[in-house]
């Protein structure tokens, strides 16, 4: 599968980018913001195009056939970089991929995004989950084939392997290991019964496969 990564240089997206080049079943197109971020998606095995999601880029979706949308405004920007890059450019991308016929589109959104009301009065983390739901919205209601994982709070931890995924989790209160949900986002490639589906994740007692094929 020819696979774009959107957001290949953020801590997770470089996760996602790796796992695919290193994997025989596909081709990875990593969309990157900077030249300089070039030779570090060469090196991870992936062919880098230069696209910014605040400006025009509908010509990356060209020989695409999947897309990993990974790219996130970060913790320290402000709310007009948020709605600009999680929400606007989340959409343009959904709306390019539509375009292009794209066959899957996966979006890593976030605990709290169906109801971003649990995150009121906490400033960034409302906006931040506002803007998350919007894209996902944009994405159920476009028509195109998706898989929307809301992973908990992230961690730096060293990949657990073992997650708890559902529709909707009894209780959100926990960690993922970024290892972890980059992996989830390229098995979702893979895993049929997740297309049109969207899941909760957390780190748990079941083998990520197992997990997914279960939901």
């Amino acid at each position: 599968m020819h696979v774009l990564v959107i957001g290949a240089n953020g801590t997770t997206g470089k996760m996602v980018v790796e796992k695919l080049a290193n994997s025989e079943q596909h081709l990875v197109k990593a969309m990157v913001r900077k030249t300089e971020q070039a030779p570090d998606m060469e090196k991870l095995g992936a062919r880098p195009i230069i696209a910014d999601l605040e400006k025009e880029f509908d010509y990356v979706m060209e020989d695409v056939n999947a897309v990993i949308f990974a790219a996130g405004s970060g913790p320290h920007t402000g709310p007009d970089k948020t709605t600009s890059v999680d929400e606007e450019g989340a959409k343009k991308a959904i709306d390019y991929a539509q375009q292009k016929g794209i066959e899957l589109f996966i979006m890593l959104s976030a605990v709290g995004a169906d109801n971003p009301s649990v995150a009121e009065g906490r400033g960034s983390m409302e906006h931040y989950l506002k803007a998350k739901h919007a894209a996902d919205e944009h994405l159920l209601n476009s028509g195109l084939n998706y898989t929307i994982v809301r992973p908990g709070s992230l961690s730096d931890d060293p990949a657990k392997g073992r997650i708890t995924a559902a529709h909707k989790l009894e209780s959100t209160e926990g960690t993922i290991t970024r290892e972890d949900v980059a992996t989830i986002l390229v098995e979702a490639l893979l895993f049929n019964n997740l297309h049109n589906k969207t899941f909760e994740v957390l780190n748990g007692e079941h083998k990520i496969e197992e997990a997914l094929s279960s939901i």
